[in-house]
């Protein structure tokens, strides 16, 4: 490894720094952080460093610096496009953010928490219950991500119909610079025209500008009401129809609407323990649906009655289904969160995570799935996701009985199909997910060269040398 200025090892630097228990070296303790949990990218390390502050983050980033030493911010390894992974180069140190782990304040009168960057999710979620109030970001991988990355993220989930993605959820950072300086934006201001809105630089940028130590994150009333619902439909173009209905009667009480196609359940129902099928019959689509009040549980229920009600009267809805209890509502969602997971009992995928206006959505299925199986038959399209929002998880099983390092290899050809239906459209090819070192040489094919270069410019403004978390999204 390099030297600092003094001749010093930067590994013996580290130790000072952190202390030797909180610098990895050993290979069985840092194996945890060198994959992730799909197995699409293993990196090799010199070192994982876990410091417990900001003041340690800028001491290591001040040496990183100095000395030209890359450095890779983990969160909770929950990142599906490799942002957060080592390269395979040897030279990348890990700085894991799991030691920061406070919940610093919880306001509820003034409606914000301030958490640091290594609390889990559902950590947050659950200081937020306790004070009577809601942390509204709700994904799969909740128990074991942390709000660092998802803010580095923009982390996307279940409820952004309702309450808006990560950068909707963030009024002030603090920031560790490059250059190892600290930005205390830690304003919990819900109104601050006071010059550019620099916390959105770092929201989304997946630490390669800076590694967000702590924010301030907006809370929400808890509704006094829930419901859950699953609706069969049709098509997805009916599932459009249940949604107008849903908007309409509900408003923003709608607080999640997600699409599901037959095969989904199917997997799930073969590989879920205890997954039942949620209607008495089989049919093309589902949809969950999720309705929230501020008056109650029978408000709720009437809302989502009056919405099926409608849909079923105009043909839209074949059946539903609304959960009679809290433990039904649950097993609706586990359904749900655990698609992503389930799909690995089938073989490989190749996977998306795109959006487009949402009344495309039908047509982003129809014209993807037609165009992917012509190109690989008997290849199985697993779409699922947010149909309120656009984002769709736009998934391929592999053929039953295909090899499937034969079929993951065709994965540049399949991105190509959708990516290029999705920009034709006025999509994105990355709804909620980042680009990482996944999607980063995908961007040149879909960004001009105005955006790309605006990007380089903000990146070398911000960390001149390249030492944070190079070679991922630009």
């Amino acid at each position: 490894m390099a030297e600092d200025p003094a001749g010093k090892s930067v590994l013996a630097r580290l130790v000072e720094i952190v202390g030797a228990v909180h610098v990895l070296t050993a290979d069985e303790d840092k194996a945890p952080y060198l994959t992730e949990w799909r197995g699409y990218y293993r990196g090799v390390t010199p070192a994982v460093v876990r410091p417990a502050s900001a003041a340690e983050i800028s001491a290591i980033l001040e040496l990183a610096n100095e000395t030209g030493t890359p450095i890779v911010p983990q969160s909770g390894n929950t990142g599906l496009v490799g942002g957060q992974i080592p390269d395979e180069s040897g030279r990348e140190i890990v700085l894991s953010l799991e030691r920061l782990d406070k919940v610093r304040s919880v306001d509820a009168d003034g409606a914000t928490i301030v958490a640091e960057a290594g609390v889990v999710l559902e950590r947050l979620q659950e200081a937020a219950e306790r004070a009577g109030m809601l942390f509204p970001l709700s994904l799969g991988a909740q128990g074991s991500c942390r709000i660092g990355g998802n803010i580095s993220t923009n982390a996307g989930g279940t409820q952004v119909l309702a309450y808006g993605n990560t950068r909707s959820l963030v009024l002030g950072l603090e920031v560790v610079l490059p250059t190892g300086e600290i930005w205390n934006g830690l304003r919990g201001l819900i109104k601050d025209n006071s010059g550019y809105d620099l916390k959105q630089l770092f929201i989304g940028a997946e630490g390669t500008l800076g590694i967000v130590t702590a924010a301030v994150l907006k809370l929400f009333p808890r509704p006094s009401g829930q419901t859950v619902a699953f609706a069969a439909v049709e098509s997805p173009r009916a599932a459009l129809g249940l949604l107008k209905h849903a908007r309409k009667l509900a408003g923003t009480g709608l607080t999640a609407f997600e699409l599901m196609p037959r095969i989904a359940i199917e997997m799930l129902v073969k590989h879920m323990p205890g997954a039942r099928d949620p209607l008495a019959a089989p049919h093309p689509w589902y949809v969950l649906i999720e309705v929230s009040s501020g008056r109650g549980e029978s408000d709720a229920h009437e809302l989502t009655l009056r919405s099926l009600a409608a849909a079923l009267a105009e043909g839209t809805v074949a059946d539903a289904a609304i959960a009679t209890s809290v433990a039904q509502a649950q097993d609706f969602w586990r359904m749900r969160h655990a698609l992503s997971e389930i799909q690995k009992h089938e073989g490989a995928s190749i996977k998306h995570d795109v959006s487009v206006p949402i009344e495309r959505t039908p047509d982003l299925i129809r014209l993807g799935s037609e165009a992917v199986a012509k190109a690989i038959p008997g290849v199985r399209p697993v779409p699922f996701g947010h149909l309120g929002d656009g984002n769709l998880h736009f998934n391929f099983s592999q053929p039953v009985g295909a090899d499937g390092k034969a079929f993951l290899a065709r994965a540049p050809d399949v991105h190509g199909i959708v990516h290029r239906i999705v920009t034709e459209m006025g999509g994105s090819i990355a709804a909620e997910h980042g680009i990482g070192r996944y999607k980063r040489e995908l961007l040149k094919g879909v960004k001009s060269e105005i955006e790309l270069e605006m990007m380089r410019k903000l990146k070398r403004a911000f960390d001149p040398n390249n030492i944070l978390n190079p070679g991922r999204v630009v």
